[in-house]
């Protein structure tokens, strides 16, 4: 009777100590931030000190995409691992207004969906996602605490995440009111408005603040457990707002116009200052994070993991992100397949795992962070489009599996596809108005800023991308979203 209790015991033991060996993971999500924000990726007006050391102690990915050029989509896909041809969300379905009383979120997740959450649940983690996220509200399918997320706090609706001083956030399905007055961050204001009228757009509570609080107290409170958590943090996503010890800053860095609302989002006295700010302070957040991992000692078996949902914006809400290269130089802007619109920072650090200060060139998506989980934590993921990244992050690049190509196709702005496929990509635009608009193609070795169009050369690869379209496109359940193989006509 006493060796079988000794069994147990040992049995016990050993599985708690495999339970504290298992890495927790986190992963950071920024939003609308472009390849070219970091000071890693040769942000020079722009301080991202924190940031900039998770890529010097690990690896930095310069060849990594997102998997839609905007917010609902691209999240959609990270969570399930699944490419544009073949995902559930694949554009911002909205269905709701801004005013508190209208908030209805966006296209949720339909019941049964399997996410990243969940795989890290059945892998005996914790999980937890502090932030914006966009695929449902608390009373649809898509609800995160149903998504496989233990724990949620943060926006569900993305056009309240347009105000960083909006009057709530939720937490776990339930309204947290914040101490901000209602804010219709829409509002122009006249162009003979005085300075302080730019003070209407600011609140005592600042969301990004709030969200960095919350993802503390989930730090300390499952220290002695395994976790997960997905930080989809809303910098420097428009309206330009920060705290004014923020933006202060910046203050007569740069020549400043006041931005009065003409293009949507919060008017702005000092736009530059404060979108340079925004930045500034979600790294700050991130070095609060890292430093806490040491102080709990749980550094060493944390993988803390960065990316961005799209590329940087347009021109909306005063952002002048031409003035901060946000883009690295690169072509497209968010809502684009071309390079400017989805290839993302991605840094990953797990000190004595990941090499310090490594570059990598491999070719990736984020819809590879499925396979890639699957892969650290033991646990088989559904059928999904992603290549596990863990050689490659472990510095086993000899056993790094390639993809063929990857794609992505995307419903607004006209219409757009693309492939990516080896230092060729293809590009085709405007298929709304024709369905068989021809391919753009570029070499992105010798052109990374994709400028000359080379489809005249090679028609071999227009018929190659042609053929992985066919493949890989499959109808999608919205109108709206189904441009490629359309059976309606448009009138």
């Amino acid at each position: 009777m006493n060796k079988i209790w000794t069994l147990i015991i040992t049995c016990l033991v050993t599985c708690a100590v495999f339970a504290q060996q298992k890495p927790n993971i986190i992963y950071i999500y920024a939003d609308d931030m472009g390849y070219g924000e970091l000071g890693a990726y040769g942000q020079e007006k722009i301080k991202t000190p924190n940031l900039d050391k998770i890529a010097k102690e690990g690896i930095k990915f310069t060849q990594h995409y997102a998997s839609a050029p905007v917010c609902a989509p691209s999240r959609c896909m990270l969570m399930t691992g699944k490419n544009s041809g073949h995902s559930y969300i694949r554009g911002n379905y909205e269905l709701g207004g801004f005013e508190d009383e209208n908030e209805g979120g966006q296209m949720p997740l339909p019941e049964g969906t399997f996410t990243i959450a969940k795989l890290m649940q059945q892998a005996g983690y914790t999980t937890g996602a502090i932030g914006k996220w966009g695929l449902g509200m608390n009373t649809t399918t898509g609800d995160p605490n149903k998504q496989g997320f233990d724990y949620f706090y943060g926006y569900l609706c993305q056009k309240q995440a347009h105000n960083f001083y909006p009057t709530h956030l939720w937490e776990n399905g339930k309204w947290d009111t914040l101490k901000n007055p209602y804010i219709q961050v829409h509002k122009p204001l006249a162009k003979d408005a005085p300075d302080t009228a730019f003070d209407y757009f600011k609140g005592k509570e600042y969301s990004v603040t709030k969200m960095a609080e919350k993802t503390l107290d989930f730090i300390k409170e499952n220290r002695k457990k395994p976790f997960f958590l997905y930080l989809p943090y809303t910098g420097p996503h428009v309206s330009l707002q920060a705290p004014d010890e923020a933006v202060k800053e910046y203050l007569g860095q740069f020549d400043e116009k006041p931005y009065r609302g003409e293009n949507g989002y919060a008017s702005a006295l000092y736009p530059r200052a404060t979108y340079a700010a925004m930045i500034t302070y979600m790294d700050e957040q991130v070095g609060r994070i890292m430093k806490l991992l040491k102080e709990l000692g749980l550094d060493k078996n944390t993988i803390v993991m960065f990316s961005s949902d799209n590329g940087a914006t347009f021109k909306a809400g005063g952002a002048d992100t031409e003035f901060f290269n946000s883009f690295g130089g690169l072509r497209g802007k968010k809502q684009d397949l071309y390079e400017g619109g989805i290839r993302e920072p991605f840094i990953a650090r797990w000190p004595g795992k990941i090499p310090a200060g490594k570059v990598t060139n491999h070719i990736s998506a984020q819809f590879d962070m499925m396979a890639t989980l699957s892969e650290i934590t033991g646990v088989k993921a559904w059928d999904n489009d992603g290549i596990s990244l863990f050689p490659t992050l472990m510095g086993n690049d000899n056993k790094q599996k390639k993809h063929d190509y990857l794609y992505f196709e995307f419903p607004e702005k006209g219409g757009q596809v693309a492939v990516r496929m080896g230092d060729w990509k293809g590009v085709k635009s405007n298929m709304k108005k024709n369905k068989n608009a021809p391919w753009e193609i570029y070499n992105l070795l010798t052109d990374e800023k994709e400028t000359t169009d080379l489809a005249v050369l090679h028609p071999e690869l227009a018929k190659k991308f042609e053929e992985i379209l066919k493949k890989e496109h499959q109808s999608s359940h919205i109108k709206d979203w189904e441009f490629i193989n359309p059976k309606f006509s448009e009138k």
